[in-house]
């Protein structure tokens, strides 16, 4: 017999009021790539399995990124939510989680540079072209990006504003917005080669607008300030991320999803003291570091990726401290519905 969710096991296990939502313990599964989709379209009925394997009643997921447009797709095999068949076939997706009593946020982006030329879509950067692997493992030529014109931003923002209605429409609770790593579209514009006001301005009108229309409350943003993955980073990141975290703070965004800074103890503080939101923090963490961060007021939610991709139970295991499956990097994104995606073993406990 399965172990109650009870969820008393540690400060990971205390339960936060996130908005409307309550959610019954801090443990957040995260955005993350599996290019299961076929044609920009979540596959039934391995698509629905492998979500509903990971909600938790009370527990808050994200969805893997979902195209805002069909100029905006980052590589093969990924789901888009621009149109009404795409958003179908998320609608049992979202009924799967919740059925478990999940909260389901959907992720919306535009990739930016970091396209594949293969796909027929657009692509856009702020500068030049340079070598690329993608998460199906080929190495693509060096392409040239072309340059963003003026006159596009207002379209490109109106795709995300579409895009959340379409999430919403689907049934998601709300929507996170994209704008971590560098090379997508809305983190290009994040380097100190203009004002910081202008570094944060197409990201500040796509969450307005996304705001407008499903409201704040349904909205997060997800930011990897100090990153400098396929692009230049900010010469001073701190700075930019506690001016963007304010900004948002006045939109009344629901949350803060941010990447942790690898080389900086506690590298969050300044942004957790400047937004007014929810925080959730990511990178690397562990149960060990997630209860101490939530012990200790530095962050709200913790986000754990690649050890909840390989536990779909990973709230129990935490709960009664079991061992934790390991996860195969060779099949993250490989197109076969259950390897690597359905078939990792979920913990029997006996009570």
């Amino acid at each position: 017999m399965e172990a109650a969710n009870n969820y008393s096991n540690g400060p990971l296990f205390t339960p936060y009021k996130l908005g409307k939502f309550d959610l019954s313990h801090r443990i957040v599964f995260p955005a993350l790539t599996r290019n299961r989709a076929h044609k920009n379209i979540p596959q039934q009925p391995h698509a629905t399995e492998y979500y509903a394997q990971r909600a938790t009643n009370g527990g808050l997921l994200i969805s893997e990124a979902a195209a805002a447009s069909d100029i905006s797709q980052g590589c093969p095999n990924m789901p888009g939510i621009w149109n009404e068949e795409q958003v179908e076939a998320w609608k049992p997706v979202v009924e799967g989680v919740h059925e478990k009593g999940g909260v389901f946020f959907c992720q919306i982006w535009h990739s930016g540079r970091l396209f594949v030329p293969t796909l027929s879509a657009l692509y856009f950067s702020i500068g030049v072209g340079f070598s690329l692997t993608r998460p199906d493992e080929q190495v693509y030529e060096k392409p040239t990006p072309r340059r963003l014109k003026s006159d596009e931003v207002p379209g490109i923002v109106n795709d995300f504003r579409i895009a959340a209605r379409n999430a919403i429409k689907a049934g998601f609770d709300g929507v996170e917005i994209n704008a971590s790593d560098g090379g997508y579209l809305i983190d290009e514009f994040m380097n100190d080669r203009k004002s910081i006001e202008d570094c944060c301005r197409l990201a500040l009108e796509i969450v307005q607008a996304v705001a407008n229309e499903i409201g704040a409350d349904k909205v997060g943003i997800k930011l990897s300030p100090f990153s400098d993955c396929d692009g230049k980073k900010d010469s001073n990141s701190e700075r930019l991320a506690t001016y963007l975290a304010n900004a948002l703070s006045k939109l009344g965004v629901l949350y803060l999803h941010v990447v942790e800074p690898r080389e900086a103890a506690k590298g969050l503080l300044p942004i957790r003291k400047a937004f007014q939101g929810t925080l959730i923090a990511s990178g690397g963490y562990n149960k060990f570091d997630g209860d101490n961060a939530i012990e200790e007021n530095y962050a709200d939610l913790i986000s754990f990726g690649r050890m909840f991709l390989a536990n779909p139970d990973l709230p129990k295991r935490f709960e009664v401290n079991a061992p934790l499956n390991k996860y195969n990097r060779s099949t993250f994104y490989t197109n076969d519905p259950l390897i690597g995606y359905t078939d990792y073993p979920s913990l029997q406990v006996a009570s």
